[in-house]
């Protein structure tokens, strides 16, 4: 079968299904997840409408390793949070989680869509538990330094989560002013971190 001359110029990526991913991530960032289309993901990829399939059986497949490919870079934003932190890094940890959704609002859309309800694809469980096994390490250790009360990691964790995910959204929405919400962030987890603070 002969390849469409389309076809054979996004082939030249070497990795396909990873081209497609970086254009749909693209496209999210400049358009939102509504306009994330495989036609459209396609066509910035070089390749034929119908290409894409081989490697994702629909738009939601695609979708979802777009938010292990958003997941991976956010494991390497928080990292990069918490080096060299003095004082709590679940602090800094938490900061971090609200000041990506700052800098990537359609990326926190896309990922809430797919960690934050009643099913997660298995596709992500693998990157959710490192990033879930980090949050844990990272309480352990200032309940260790004396930063965080002792407690279930767990419940703390949950905590902590409700608080920047809370704040996130409301980020997201327009709630909070733009120009202030990296701020005001900072001064409810400290306001609402004593709660957990030793």
């Amino acid at each position: 079968m002969k390849v469409k001359p389309t076809e054979r110029a996004g082939y030249h990526h070497g990795d396909l299904p990873a081209a497609l991913t970086t254009a749909a991530l693209e496209l999210l960032d400049e358009r939102g997840m509504e306009q994330v289309t495989v036609r459209e993901v396609a066509r910035r990829a070089g390749v034929s409408a119908g290409a894409p399939f081989r490697h994702f059986a629909d738009r939601q497949a695609l979708l979802t390793a777009v938010a292990d490919r958003i997941l991976a870079d956010y494991a390497e934003w928080q990292l990069g949070m918490v080096a060299d932190v003095k004082g709590s890094v679940m602090r800094a940890f938490g900061l971090g989680f609200v000041r990506y959704a700052i800098r990537y609002p359609r990326r926190f859309e896309l990922v809430k869509t797919r960690v934050f309800g009643d099913k997660q694809p298995a596709e992500l469980h693998e990157r959710l538990s490192a990033i879930e096994q980090t949050l844990t390490d990272i309480i352990i250790a200032d309940q260790k330094a004396g930063l965080l009360r002792p407690g279930d990691p767990e419940i703390v964790g949950l905590a902590g989560q409700a608080i920047v995910y809370g704040l996130s959204q409301m980020i997201v929405d327009g709630y909070l002013p733009p120009d202030r919400a990296e701020q005001l962030a900072e001064q409810v987890l400290d306001t609402l971190g004593l709660g957990i603070a030793n």
